[in-house]
């Protein structure tokens, strides 16, 4: 069973001055010591978007709390990505959050989301959480898998879960990617047969918060295990 979703406000305290970011907390009966995934966006939509929301609910239905929250570009109703930088101090942000709620927490993104929460936990002072998932991890752009971003990837301490499409334009050719969380220290990836970048797969219609809702027992196992 699941609580309803609290609004809430983060404060970010960016180079360019402090911002607040549009966040949603969502609670279980579980309270507290129920682990908590904070989840961060793709770059093209907010925290809003179907499948982050379906994906929520369904692992508040599985005992686990979530907090979705937005990046200062999407808040400030722009288009174009932050810079690293500005996404990397967000997050920190987020975990700061999640961390006055007690519990375990874990950094969740999908593509743009997940990337800068790995590069979050790569920098020395790295990211307060129990393992990072990555939905949709981008590898390289479309076409280009001579720009791999990858590099740093094996600095990440925690237990790293690449929930990856086999039919995903980000990630050709697999064994690309395959070659690169073997370099990880703790990682390994679930491959979505079929899927695309958000999982959709040719020929089966389903909303996309249904696919986020599909996705979500793969993420409470994770978070079950690394847990415990």
């Amino acid at each position: 069973m699941t609580a309803a979703e609290e609004r809430i406000r983060i404060p970010v305290a960016l180079p360019t001055g402090s911002v607040e970011v549009s966040a949603s907390y969502g609670d279980t009966l579980g309270g507290d010591s129920a682990p908590l995934v904070v989840i961060a966006h793709g770059a093209g939509a907010g925290m809003d978007h179907p499948f982050l929301t379906g994906f929520a609910r369904a692992l508040q239905a599985e005992g686990v709390r979530t907090l979705r929250f937005n990046f200062p570009y999407v808040e400030a109703g722009r288009r174009m990505p932050d810079p690293a930088a500005h996404a990397i101090l967000t997050w920190r942000a987020a975990i700061a959050e999640a961390g006055e709620r007690g519990g375990s927490a874990f950094a969740c993104g999908k593509s743009y989301g997940g990337r800068m929460a790995s590069m979050a936990a790569a920098e020395d002072e790295g990211l307060d959480v129990r393992g990072l998932v990555y939905l949709g991890y981008p590898l390289h752009p479309p076409g280009a898998p001579d720009k791999p971003r990858i590099a740093h990837l094996p600095a990440v301490r925690q237990p790293q879960l690449f929930v990856e499409g086999t039919n995903d334009p980000f990630v050709q050719p697999l064994a690309q990617l395959e070659e690169a969380v073997a370099s990880c220290q703790r990682a390994r990836i679930v491959w979505i047969d079929g899927g695309g970048h958000s999982f959709e797969v040719k020929g089966r219609k389903r909303a996309p918060g249904e696919v986020g809702a599909e996705i979500a027992p793969l993420v409470r196992a994770f978070v079950t295990e690394e847990q415990s």
